[in-house]
């Protein structure tokens, strides 16, 4: 079986000490065999983290090589010294590649207010530059250095032929908490061998962006380090993109981060249930994505999933008061494939076998059907268990 790993790059993780179990990895390091594509999709947050102001400056681009991320200590809320440990630590990777520290990107993620620590991580740096490599095993570390809260890595490849070349792309990411829209609280990297023009890599990310990473929340709670990056090798053979092939890698691309959006609600900390909610028959696509975003927002809507309510009222109540105009008596719910309420009133159901098919099963679909034109939209959430409260409770303590 050949390597999911895509030509042009090498990777590894490695625990250098930031985060206190000896066996999590802290450092990844991804390091490109040229000169690459890179472009990036950012946190909208007004008060950022180094890495994030670093990153923005020098992305989209066709020189980078390398990505270097810590976990641990999100080096945001930290003033200048932050700025100054966010480029040493893309300067020691420069020299170890012979290369302008303007070549390499950054990431960092954890608590927030806290100076890196600067020993630990040169001397990080130097044992993970000695555990590069081009196998799964390789990526599977890398994709453990970006972790935090998460239960487990977050991984998606897929393989496909674009202009008659077989073509690779491979994504980590990672988040669990403090996750809302534009962006959330996530960091990954997306790496292909397909040949891109950084113009190109920045309009496809930011597409793709938007029915992924864009689709999904936790607990509605922005962050500061939100990083999205995509890095394209050329290597496949495929020749400049454009026309139907591009189109061809966009739908791809979009499928692989949509899988690894979806790992992030999913892995909401202390979530017993995905909920996936699919608006149809909007007026258009951005009343389709508030009435999604507004059912996936409420803590009332989470709490009925988590214990296995088909709670009807909830969700149709919170369609009504996301400020788009429809009619009620168009409105039509379903939830995991039964339906509840239609014409402005409830329908007759089995209670107990709709409450059954929740807590039996980890995902749960919501359909609400409207009669206002052909406009879709989908998003992911998670519910809200105690489980959630008590962690984040405790998270500092």
């Amino acid at each position: 079986m050949t390597s999911p790993i895509p030509a042009g790059f090498k990777m590894g993780g490695f625990h250098c000490g930031v985060k206190r179990n000896p066996n999590k990895e802290d450092l990844s390091l991804i390091v490109c065999d040229e000169d690459t594509v890179a472009a990036g999709v950012y946190t909208t947050n007004l008060v950022v983290a180094a890495p994030v102001v670093w990153d923005r400056a020098r992305t989209p681009s066709d020189k980078i090589r390398a990505v270097m991320t810590n976990s641990g200590n999100a080096n945001a809320c930290t003033g200048e010294q932050g700025d100054k440990d966010n480029a040493e630590m893309a300067g020691i990777v420069a020299d170890k590649l012979g290369v302008s520290a303007d070549q390499v990107l950054t990431m960092s993620t954890g608590i927030i207010g806290h100076h890196l620590p600067m020993e630990k991580i040169r001397t990080g740096l130097d044992e993970v530059f000695q555990r590069l490599g081009t196998d799964e095993s390789h990526f599977d570390a890398a994709a453990r250095g970006i972790m935090t809260t998460d239960k487990g890595k977050k991984v998606a490849a897929v393989e496909c032929k674009i202009n008659g070349r077989p073509v690779k792309i491979i994504g980590m990411c990672k988040g669990a908490g403090m996750i809302a829209p534009n962006m959330a609280t996530m960091l990954s990297v997306v790496l292909t061998d397909a040949q891109l023009t950084p113009e190109q890599a920045k309009t496809v990310l930011a597409d793709v962006t938007n029915t992924s990473f864009n689709c999904i929340t936790v607990d509605g709670h922005r962050s500061t380090n939100d990083t999205l990056l995509l890095l394209a090798s050329g290597k496949a053979g495929t020749g400049e993109l454009s026309g139907p092939a591009l189109e061809a890698f966009r739908a791809e691309l979009e499928q692989l981060c949509q899988d690894l959006a979806k790992q992030i609600p999913a892995d909401g900390e202390g979530s017993t249930h995905l909920i996936e909610i699919n608006i149809e028959g909007a007026a258009n696509r951005d009343d389709a994505k508030r009435i999604a975003k507004t059912v996936a927002d409420s803590a009332l809507v989470k709490t009925a999933i988590t214990g296995g309510d088909p709670n009807w009222g909830r969700i149709v109540s919170a369609a009504g008061y996301s400020g788009v105009q429809f009619d009620p008596m168009g409105m039509e719910l379903t939830v995991n494939g039964h339906l509840l309420y239609r014409e402005g009133t409830p329908v007759k159901f089995d209670e107990k076998t709709v409450s059954q098919s929740i807590k039996d099963n980890f995902d749960t679909n919501v359909t609400l059907k409207f009669n206002e034109g052909n406009a879709r939209f989908r998003y992911w959430s998670s519910d809200l268990t105690v489980e959630y409260v008590k962690f984040n409770s405790e998270y500092r303590t």
